[in-house]
């Protein structure tokens, strides 16, 4: 996402997949058997855009080198319905496993378990414990976006008042590594004024986003801003401000989809968000799999490794005491630049 001929590869790639991605997403295996290798990959749970398009980028990469791609993602996003899943496919023995994570510690007994046989396993987007992978896809530094996301509340409140923080699950690693990330930047001096009156829980789910976002609204009547660092609580959160007609009153920003967010940017109930590529996270890992199945990774922080249209890679500490892999900054969207990403994911 660094300039428009980023945009033009980004849009030629979703035209090649993201047409079947909603399929992959109920837990069909997608792509033919053109290699042995089989590689995995199990999102939170159905239904979510920004899931759909990271398992697209992840079977487009997969299928380019020659492999076959299983996707997954339970119903409901919980370790129990995950945990099915991966016994399943170490069942299948398959090749790796990618899992989006649902809880951090929840799963490793199962991760161990496929590790333990020969799986190569690794976590992409919301990480699991350290010990239940070999390394970790990161979309983008999570201090950085911590930082990023407070800066963007106090801008927005106008330095001070209340802000409240609509996340995910109370499980999901990422966003709570975020939200402490966001903690430690409203401690500093600067923020002093800023008051965080709540972290409610949407669990990824659209209507009990709507929900939360409505009890935040009567709960706290003089909120300043909202920060939702989730698509699906964004664009929840944008609909309800925008049928309250609150555009001007309580400002949004986080982490959103262009598609689902344009509107709320145009009328100005989110004036900007921020976000990386879902697709180019998806792919990132595809590349990770090969490179950890082949050999020519371990997991190791110093290990470096080509990623397809991606370039190279290279493998550092995570704050977890595990490795990652960082794809890049967020990006910011806003009125000026909206239109030109909305048809692209």
């Amino acid at each position: 996402m660094k300039s428009m001929t980023k945009k033009v590869l980004v849009l030629s790639l979703i035209m090649a997949v993201i047409g079947s991605a909603a399929v992959f997403a109920s837990g069909q295996q997608g792509g033919a058997a053109q290699g042995g290798e089989r590689h995995a990959f199990v999102f939170k749970s159905t239904g979510n855009p920004y899931g759909e398009r990271q398992m697209g980028g992840f079977e487009a990469g997969i299928k380019e080198q020659g492999f076959t791609a299983i996707l997954r993602a339970p119903d409901l996003p919980t370790a129990e319905a995950q945990i099915q899943m991966i016994e399943q496919l170490i069942a299948q023995r398959v090749t790796s496993i990618c899992i989006v994570g649902n809880d951090f510690d929840a799963l490793q007994p199962v991760l161990t378990r496929a590790k333990n046989q020969g799986i190569k396993v690794y976590s992409l987007d919301s990480s699991v414990n350290p010990a239940s992978r070999l390394t970790h896809v990161n979309q983008a530094d999570s201090e950085k976006i911590g930082i990023t996301l407070v800066e963007a509340a106090y801008d927005l409140a106008g330095g001070s008042g209340e802000i409240a923080i609509l996340s995910a699950t109370s499980q999901a690693s990422n966003q709570n590594l975020w939200i402490d990330y966001m903690r430690k930047e409203l401690a500093k001096p600067k923020y002093a004024n800023l008051n965080l009156v709540k972290v409610a829980y949407g669990d990824d789910l659209r209507d009990k986003s709507v929900s939360e976002t409505e009890g935040l609204l009567l709960s706290y009547p003089n909120l300043k801003c909202i920060i939702a660092p989730t698509t699906v609580g964004i664009a929840a959160a944008g609909k309800v401000l925008t049928d309250r007609g609150l555009q001007g009153k309580v400002a949004l920003t986080g982490l959103g989809l262009p598609s689902e967010m344009a509107e709320y940017i145009d009328n100005g109930a989110c004036p900007y968000m921020y976000l990386w590529n879902p697709i180019d996270v998806g792919y990132l890992g595809a590349y990770v799999a090969t490179a950890l199945s082949s050999g020519k990774i371990a997991g190791n922080a110093g290990e470096t490794f080509a990623a397809g249209r991606l370039g190279n890679y290279t493998i550092s500490q995570a704050p977890d005491g595990g490795t990652e892999v960082l794809l890049g900054p967020p990006f910011k969207f806003d009125k000026a630049n909206i239109n030109d990403w909305k048809s692209v994911y």
